[in-house]
């Protein structure tokens, strides 16, 4: 019982004192956390009071912002009112004026009514005298006035045969001078037009045939198979007596290229005829341009740029077959962007996007329109259309300076770009003016209603016009070769004369099934 005794006490104990314990940390816990109820209400009255404070300033800045708007406004609405008020004393004082005019001009034509009816008078006053005089001097001469019209003539066809031997002789020695300024006209042309073979260089290919047997079929019978090769292609075809070649000729690389392709493979089929020849035109062009595409995915690889939207890779592969100032394009564009990323790597810039910005710096020169804007800011804008990052798309833009610079790749491809170029002998101004003038006639030739296709061809000379025969008649196919040469001569600067051949041909297609 003892024991017992013990262990209930001992229980008692321990859960009396358990709960003197729990009643002291009970008590701890809601002092702890009035404290933090305190400290959190304070600190919420700072926080009410900051943000009271920031809407008070907040409120101030607008009301300060507003009151300028407004300010502004009323100054607006003064100066307008401002001029009103003046164009109003203008136009008072014209009406003014209008009016002070409307009444001379009626007192002057008062006085001339007047002034008139004398003049009448004297003039008839002066017939009966002038009637007197001549029947005074027929009786004091004894020649009446017809004998001494007669002498009077007789006087003066005398002086005018004198006269005209003096004009005569001016008009000889005049015929002298613009004869001498005819002369060096003509010497003038001669040295422009002999100047378009450094073009020239750059405009032909020669395709080589294995027997000039090749070339009457090539002509066809009375020409019809080279004018539809030239009409398919835009290509001037000159068959001469070269050996075993045919020149191409033809400013656009591209047309040029299409154009031997597409004689390469007609020669090898031996099949050469209008129809078959539009058939492998169409084909040869679809060709060429899978090889556009493959020729710049072909630069991307080897340059490790990945990642480039479709139309730019075709872009890049159009620069093969463009030339800036006698620079193949796509070379110099691969040069500038090696170039930048070795100049980036030194710099410890980004080396894949110098090298991307590098490569697409002269996109703008191989669009498929051609718009009125610097090929800078248009490859700009293709490369903003392409999704193409900011830093890129500004370093396109300002290699010309065309835009401000915002990136530290912008000066590193603007370097690098007149490196490529000012190497001697990498470049020819003339080629590049003379491409654009050519796409300029050909631009101008397709600006009228019905022209279906224009092509410039013997180095300028020549604007060959196709037109549509459903909407065009031959009286107006007249009218349009007229309008061309005129436009021509009006708006555009070119050595020698311009020929304008305008073509309209009738077909009827009909399938046999």
């Amino acid at each position: 019982m003892d024991i017992i005794s013990i262990v209930i006490g001992l229980v008692i104990g321990g859960g009396l004192g358990s709960l003197f314990i729990f009643m002291i940390i009970k008590k701890s816990n809601e002092k702890q956390a009035n404290t933090i109820i305190e400290e959190a209400k304070a600190e919420a009255e700072v926080i009410r009071k900051d943000k009271i404070l920031q809407a008070k300033e907040k409120f101030l800045q607008l009301k300060e912002e507003h009151e300028k708007t407004i300010s502004s406004r009323e100054r607006k609405i003064v100066d307008a009112e401002n001029r009103v008020k003046q164009k109003e004393t203008t136009l008072n004082n014209k009406l003014h004026e209008t009016n002070k005019k409307d009444k001379d001009l009626k007192s002057l034509q008062g006085n001339l009514d007047r002034k008139m009816e004398a003049t009448t008078a004297l003039q008839v006053e002066l017939e009966k005298n002038v009637r007197k005089q001549v029947e005074m001097l027929e009786k004091t001469a004894g020649v009446s006035a017809d004998e001494a019209k007669a002498q009077l003539v007789e006087v003066l066809k005398e002086e005018a045969k004198t006269e005209a031997m003096a004009h005569i002789k001016d008009t000889i020695e005049e015929a002298k001078i613009n004869a001498n300024k005819e002369a060096r006209k003509v010497v003038i042309q001669t040295i422009q037009r002999v100047a378009t073979e450094q073009a020239i260089e750059n405009s032909v290919s020669i395709f080589n045939i294995d027997s000039d047997d090749m070339k009457g079929r090539i002509i066809g019978r009375e020409g019809r198979n080279i004018r539809a090769l030239e009409a398919a292609t835009g290509v001037e075809i000159v068959v001469d007596d070269t050996p075993e070649a045919i020149i191409l000729s033809c400013f656009d690389p591209i047309r040029r290229e299409t154009a031997r392709l597409a004689l390469h493979q007609l020669v090898s089929d031996g099949r050469i005829h209008p129809a078959r020849i539009e058939e492998v035109v169409r084909k040869t062009k679809k060709q060429l341009e899978d090889e556009i595409i493959d020729t710049g995915k072909k630069t991307c690889i080897d340059l490790g740029i990945h990642g480039l939207h479709p139309e730019l890779l075709r872009m890049v592969g159009r620069m093969k077959y463009r030339s800036s100032y006698g620079q193949n394009l796509l070379q110099h564009s691969r040069e500038v962007a090696n170039l930048c990323a070795t100049m980036a790597a030194e710099l410890g810039l980004n080396v894949k996007m110098a090298k991307r910005a590098g490569l697409l710096h002269d996109i703008g020169k191989v669009p498929d329109d051609e718009p009125e804007l610097p090929h800078a800011l248009l490859g700009m804008k293709l490369a903003e259309k392409y999704k193409e990052k900011p830093e890129v798309c500004n370093a396109i833009g300002a290699h010309h300076d065309e835009i401000e610079m915002t990136t530290l790749i912008s000066p590193i491809v603007q370097v690098c770009d007149a490196v490529s170029g000012a190497r001697p002998g990498a470049r020819r101004e003339i080629v590049e003016s003379y491409i654009t003038r050519i796409k300029e006639l050909e631009t101008l030739g397709m600006s009228h209603q019905g022209v279906e296709k224009a092509y410039a061809i013997q180095a300028g000379r020549e604007l060959r016009v196709i037109v549509e025969s459903e909407k065009i008649t031959d009286a107006e196919a007249d009218r349009i070769s007229f309008d061309i040469a005129q436009k021509i001569q009006a708006e555009m600067t070119y050595p020698g004369q311009v020929k304008v051949t305008v073509i309209r041909e009738k077909r009827a297609v009909n399938y046999a099934k």
